[in-house]
Parts: C-alpha cells; structure tokens; sequence
C-alpha cells in the first residue's frame, strides 16, 4: 500500500522546466537526439505533449536547455589560473562530457539561443586566454583550434569499430584478409607494434595530442 501510495504521489508532482530536461537528457542519451520529440517526452512524463508544451515552446527550446545541461557539466577555467593548467582540465572535461552525451557533439556550438552555463563558460575561456597574454585574434586561433582537436578526438573515438585490443585483432584480420600478405606493410606494422599491444587504448592519445597543441599555442601567444 505505501509503494503504491509513494508512486501515486510522484505522479501528481507538478511538472516543471527540471523535469523535463530531466527526461529529455535521458531519451537523448538512450536513443540520439531523432529519439527525443514532445510526444515521447510526454510519454516518460507521464503527462500530455500539451503539458509540456507550457513549458517549452518546441523541441528546439528543450535542445537548448539540454545541451546548457551538458555545459554546465564541464569544468570553467578560474579567474587567475594559469592558461596551460584551465585549457588542459577543459579540454579532458569537454572530451569526457561529450562521451557521456554522444548527442551533443553537433549541437554545443550550434544553439542560437543559448543558455547561461553556455554564455558563462564562453566567457570564461575567453577571459583566461586574454588574462594570460593571448591578445583577441590570437585568443580567437587558440579556442578555434583546442575546440577543433577535442570535437574531432571525441567524434573519432566514439565513431571507433573496436573497444579494446582484442576487438582489434579480430577487427584487423577481418579487414585484411581479402588482400595478399604485405600488401601494406606500414598498416601492418602499426598494428602490430602499437595497437595489438596490451592495454593500448585509443583514448590515451588524447594527453599528448593536447600537449602537442598547447605547445603550439605558445608561439600564437607570443609570437617572439
């Protein structure tokens, strides 16, 4: 009798901005964006699409609130901190956050009415850069390329055929075994001597990729 009384109570519980995005975070996690539409968040609501309605005008409105949900998991750099430190940290919080939310990588940059953690991070990049010594065109150069590396690491990662060694083993011998022994030599090489290795996993290329990066970076913030 509780538990049926708890559920009736959670039921009857008003319906508000947070739950929504509550239920829309889940059904884009579980099934993509194309799975998230008014009805079906409804649905998980256990309200009318209409209910939801009230408190978003379309689907395009509750995009925008999920994807400030998912900026509001990523850590912003603090004023006075050291530009090399807060772009490392944002950059290995930017990758992890996009790997939870598969959806989002095409969405963070695209929303025309973004929310505050949107607006909040932005500017808090920007002012760590500048606070450091980049001057404007070249703060812009250093977000466009940080931005550009971690996006594309992440779409790569989560795009992989394989998840660990031995998915690459039985990946590899499936994709060249329709051609003559040593026909790519360099491919096979790399497999062999890097990525059939044990424990190698894709994700650790990311440290070093940054690093690359960062280091570069150094010339466009003093060019001397």
């Amino acid at each position: 009798m509780a538990t049926t009384t708890r559920s009736r109570t959670q039921a009857r519980a008003p319906l508000t901005k947070e739950r929504v995005l509550d239920a829309a975070m889940r059904l884009a996690d579980d099934g993509g964006i194309d799975g998230l539409s008014m009805r079906k968040l409804g649905q998980a609501l256990g309200v009318e699409a209409m209910a939801v309605y009230y408190h978003f005008a379309n689907k395009e409105r509750v995009i925008d609130g999920i994807v400030d949900r998912v900026y509001q998991e990523i850590d912003v750099p603090v004023a006075g901190a050291d530009w090399k430190i807060a772009m490392r940290q944002r950059a290995f919080s930017v990758r992890d956050a996009l790997l939870r939310h598969r959806w989002a990588i095409g969405l963070m940059e695209s929303r025309t009415n973004p929310g505050p953690a949107s607006l909040r991070h932005h500017d808090a990049v920007i002012g760590c850069l500048r606070a450091d010594g980049f001057d404007m065109a070249a703060t812009a150069t250093a977000y466009s390329l940080l931005d550009s590396y971690i996006y594309g690491f992440a779409l790569t990662k989560m795009n992989l055929p394989f998840d660990d060694t031995s998915d690459i083993v039985e990946l590899s011998e499936t994709m060249l075994a329709p051609f003559p022994e040593g026909e790519y030599p360099n491919l096979m090489a790399f497999l062999t001597e890097h990525a059939m290795l044990p424990g190698y996993d894709y994700a650790d290329e990311f440290g070093l990729g940054l690093e690359v990066v960062l280091d570069g970076l150094e010339r466009v913030r003093d060019p001397g």
